[in-house]
C-alpha cells in the first residue's frame, strides 16, 4: 500500500526579496519617509505597538527606533542607507489574486460654525457619555459579535443608534456639539475619513479626529449607488458620488441612512499645519507618506514600500513610495490593502478620491526576524 502522502503547507504571507528587486527603489525620496519613522519610534519609545497576528513583532524593532532617534539623515541618500542598513523587504502575498489594492484617504477642510445658525445646521457630535467599549468580556448573550460599542442600559449593554436615529435627533439637547457644518454630505465625508480641519467662523482653525463610533457596519454610499443602477461600479469615486448627491438633494438621507454606523469625534489642535491628524498608532500623519493598514494583521511603525505603477495622482508619476504603517480603517482589511494618507484640504481629496489601484507591497522588517517570516528567497540584490 503506498504511503500517505502529507499535504504540504500553504505559503505563508511574506517572501525574501532583496532590495535591488524593489521597483523605484533608487528613485524615491527615503528622507521624507524617515520623519514619518522617527514619529513612529518617539512614541514607540513611550508605549509599545502591539504585534499584528502575521507575526512582525514589535520588540524586533527595540534596535532600529533607537538608532532612527539618534541619526539625522542629510539627504535622501543618507536616509536610504539607514532603511537597507537595518530592514530586510519581504513580499507581501495578497489574500486573493496576484496584487494588492490600494485607496486613497485625506484630512477634509472645511467651512464651521460654533454655534448652530440658519445655514449651519449638521452638527458634529462628542462621544455620549451612555456609549461604552463592549468586547468578549461585557458583551450580553444576543448582542452581535461584530459591536465594538454599545449602550447602556438599566438592563445591560444594547446597540447604540445607528446614524438615523442619532441624525433624527435621539442625541439633541447633551451638549454634544463641538461644531456645525451647513452641508449633510460634507458632514458624512468628514465621518468616512475620521477628521477634518474646521475653518472657524470665528476666525479659528480647529482640527477634530474620531474619537468613538456608534459601532455598527459600514455601508459605503458609492456600494449602494452601484447596486441601485445610479452609477457604474468602476464609476465610483468620491466625486461622482458628491456630484450625484448635488443632483439629487431629496436622496441623501435615504442614500446616506443605509450606513448605519455613526462616528463621534474630539477636538485636537493643529500644532503642525503641514501634518495630518494624530490617527490610530498615535503620531500626526504625514501626506503622502503615512498609509493605513489592516492593525489585525500587521503592525504600526512598519515600512512598507508599495509599488502602485498605475497610480499617477500622487505627483504624476508611477507610486512607488516607502510609506510607514500610522493608521488602520474598517474597509482596510486583508495582507496586501493600503489606505494612502494624500493631505489635508480640497486638493488632498482630489488625489484621495481617485485612488483605487493595483499594487505590491513590500513590508521592511528588521533583520532578525527577516528569515522566519519568510518562505522563499529571491536574492536579486
Amino acid at each position: 500500500m503506498p504511503e500517505a502522502r502529507v499535504p504540504e503547507s500553504p505559503p505563508g504571507p511574506f517572501r525574501r526579496v532583496g532590495f535591488g528587486a524593489l521597483p523605484g527603489w533608487q528613485d524615491d525620496d527615503q528622507l521624507a519617509a524617515f520623519a514619518a519613522f522617527r514619529r513612529s519610534a518617539e512614541h514607540a519609545s513611550k508605549k509599545p505597538y502591539r504585534t499584528g497576528a502575521l507575526g512582525i513583532r514589535f520588540e524586533a524593532f527595540a534596535d532600529t527606533y533607537d538608532a532612527a532617534l539618534t541619526v539625522s539623515p542629510a539627504n535622501r541618500i543618507e536616509a536610504r542607507a539607514f532603511f537597507e542598513r537595518h530592514f530586510v523587504p519581504l513580499h507581501v502575498r495578497p489574500d486573493h489574486g496576484d496584487h494588492g489594492l490600494v485607496t486613497g484617504f485625506y484630512e477634509p477642510q472645511v467651512e464651521a460654525s460654533p454655534v448652530r445658525t440658519a445655514r449651519f445646521t449638521v452638527p458634529l457630535l462628542a462621544r455620549p457619555s451612555d456609549l461604552v467599549d463592549i468586547d468578549d468580556a461585557n458583551r450580553p448573550p444576543g448582542l452581535d459579535p461584530y459591536l465594538a460599542f454599545a449602550r447602556v442600559t438599566s438592563q445591560g449593554p444594547v446597540e447604540y443608534h445607528d446614524r438615523a436615529a442619532i441624525e433624527g435627533g435621539v442625541l439633541a439637547g447633551q451638549g454634544l456639539e463641538i461644531a456645525w457644518l451647513a452641508d449633510k454630505v460634507d458632514a458624512f465625508f468628514v465621518h468616512v475619513q475620521g477628521a477634518a480641519r474646521l475653518a472657524m467662523t470665528d476666525g479659528r482653525s480647529i482640527r477634530v479626529t474620531y474619537a468613538a463610533k456608534s459601532g455598527q457596519r459600514f455601508t459605503g454610499p458609492g456600494g449602494v449607488l452601484a447596486d441601485l443602477g445610479e452609477i457604474p461600479l468602476a464609476e465610483v469615486t468620491m466625486q461622482s458620488i458628491r456630484a450625484w448627491f448635488r443632483r439629487n438633494p431629496q436622496r441623501v438621507d435615504e442614500i446616506l441612512w443605509r450606513n448605519r454606523s455613526y462616528i463621534f469625534f474630539r477636538e485636537a489642535p493643529v500644532d503642525d499645519p503641514t501634518l495630518g491628524p494624530v490617527a490610530a498608532a498615535k503620531v500626526p500623519l504625514t501626506p503622502g507618506r503615512s498609509v493605513a493598514v489592516d492593525r489585525l494583521l500587521h503592525t504600526f511603525g512598519t515600512p512598507f514600500y508599495i509599488d502602485a505603477p498605475d497610480l499617477l495622482a500622487f505627483g504624476q508619476k508611477p507610486f512607488r513610495r516607502l510609506m510607514v504603517a500610522q493608521d488602520t480603517g474598517s474597509a482596510i482589511v486583508g495582507t496586501a490593502r493600503g489606505d494612502l494618507f494624500a493631505g489635508s484640504g480640497d486638493a488632498a481629496g482630489e488625489i484621495a478620491g481617485v485612488v483605487r489601484h493595483r499594487a505590491d507591497f513590500y513590508a521592511l522588517v528588521p533583520q532578525q526576524i527577516a528569515d522566519h517570516l519568510s518562505s522563499v528567497t529571491d536574492t536579486n540584490r
